[in-house]
């Protein structure tokens, strides 16, 4: 019925709606909303790539034009003719342009945990500040096979390794700490696993065939790295007797498997339990940026013959804003020379946005916890987006989150 009230109103008249996403644009993140609601209701979307910030252009429907105005999203009303011009413009293969079409809404899923959590993730503020719909999920759903009813899956802030992000130096005794290894070790014993770690391991090999049965995975901050080198030491025990009631092997760095994990090889662990690290990916350790000069650049790619990464990175700037996380980037010298870097800090030898596939699907990784606060600590109140709609870094999640909508034509070979 939707649909049909949907497709009931279209006007007569040969016109489009063109929502810009360069400077013009009031609210950038919301404006993602509205692609995501007309694909959701039976519409179809032409994404601009590289046109005025990566605009969205639809045909001309009263209720659109009217739901832009409701959420306070910029759009202009422009004839057959004027939409005809622009489409001319972007094919011109002088132009580093290209047009997509977005035609079914991506059912979404975010793995987090069902206790609560003293901090907040960025994915989950932005999808319900653009008030684009998702399912919430953890470990039983994804050991079910739930997977299956998703095209996306955003990875929550966490530490797929076991160790409870090794926070146990400065929370053990906190409730939420307490709480946390509560609810994980009883999923364990109830799954029949003999500790956490297995539990975890389980999931992320999940997961991963999830991407190769063509789903499109996006994480942030320590789940990137973490996902990681819990599939590179599937054959051994990184977690000390805090973490799971028994010592790490010794032989742990020896025995990892680099092959088993989307993006990272060669690094070492940080075994030490009551340290703030898992391993020397994460270029924070030892960082020496100043917050004023902390930036990074997003690449250039050609809209015409490399859609995907694109796509991933249209923005109002090509510059980005620094923030920090438990995972704030990756260590250029440890990025497997497959993966595709889509942003970085170059002063810094630092990947900040990368990308890569694996077997039909697809994973983007982004350093850092929260675009728009630089030191997100634990316990500190969640960003209002409100007072951040044009976030450059918090559009790069929201172009994830549209990219499995993409009808995709062949890549350059």
């Amino acid at each position: 019925m939707v649909i049909a009230f949907f497709l009931m109103t279209v006007s007569v008249r040969a016109s489009y709606v063109l929502i810009p996403m360069d400077l013009a644009q009031k609210d950038h993140l919301k404006a993602y909303g509205i692609a995501f609601w007309v694909i959701k209701n039976g519409g179809t979307v032409d994404w601009l790539l590289n046109y005025r910030g990566g605009s969205f252009a639809t045909k001309w429907v009263k209720n659109i034009e009217s739901e832009c105005s409701v959420r306070g999203v910029s759009a202009e009303v422009i004839a057959d003719g004027q939409y005809t011009e622009i489409l001319s413009e972007i094919a011109n293969p002088e132009t580093n342009m290209d047009v997509v079409k977005l035609e079914k809404a991506p059912k979404i899923a975010v793995y987090q945990p069902k206790a609560m959590q003293p901090w907040d993730d960025a994915v989950t503020l932005v999808l319900n500040y653009a008030e684009i719909p998702y399912d919430a999920i953890y470990d039983d759903e994804v050991l079910d096979e739930k997977l299956v009813k998703y095209d996306w899956l955003h990875l929550h802030h966490e530490d797929f390794t076991g160790q409870y992000g090794k926070f146990y130096s400065m929370y053990s005794n906190a409730k939420w700490y307490k709480d946390q290894v509560a609810e994980q070790e009883e999923i364990a014993k109830r799954r029949g696993f003999a500790k956490v770690s297995k539990l975890k391991l389980a999931v992320v090999q999940k997961i991963r065939d999830f991407v190769a049965n063509g789903g499109f995975m996006f994480a942030m901050c320590s789940a990137t790295d973490s996902y990681d080198i819990a599939l590179d030491a599937w054959n051994t025990d990184i977690c000390d007797v805090m973490y799971d009631h028994d010592a790490q092997d010794p032989d742990a760095q020896s025995k990892l498997d680099y092959s088993q994990g989307f993006a990272f090889e060669n690094f070492h662990l940080r075994t030490n339990p009551y340290e703030y690290e898992y391993s020397d990916i994460d270029a924070n350790f030892g960082r020496n940026v100043q917050k004023e000069l902390d930036y990074f650049t997003l690449f250039d790619f050609s809209a015409k013959w490399d859609q995907v990464p694109t796509m991933l990175t249209q923005c109002h700037t090509r510059t980005i804003k620094g923030f920090l996380g438990q995972t704030t980037a990756f260590n250029k010298k440890f990025v497997k020379k497959t993966v595709l870097v889509m942003g970085q800090n170059k002063a810094a030898n630092e990947d900040r946005y990368i990308h890569g596939e694996y077997g039909k699907g697809m994973w983007t990784f982004y350093g850092g916890h929260d675009p728009e606060d630089y030191q997100h600590l634990v316990g500190d109140p969640k960003t209002d987006l409100s007072l951040h709609p044009n976030s450059p870094g918090y559009r790069l999640i929201l172009n994830n989150v549209l990219f499995p909508a993409a009808k995709k034509k062949k890549q350059k070979t």
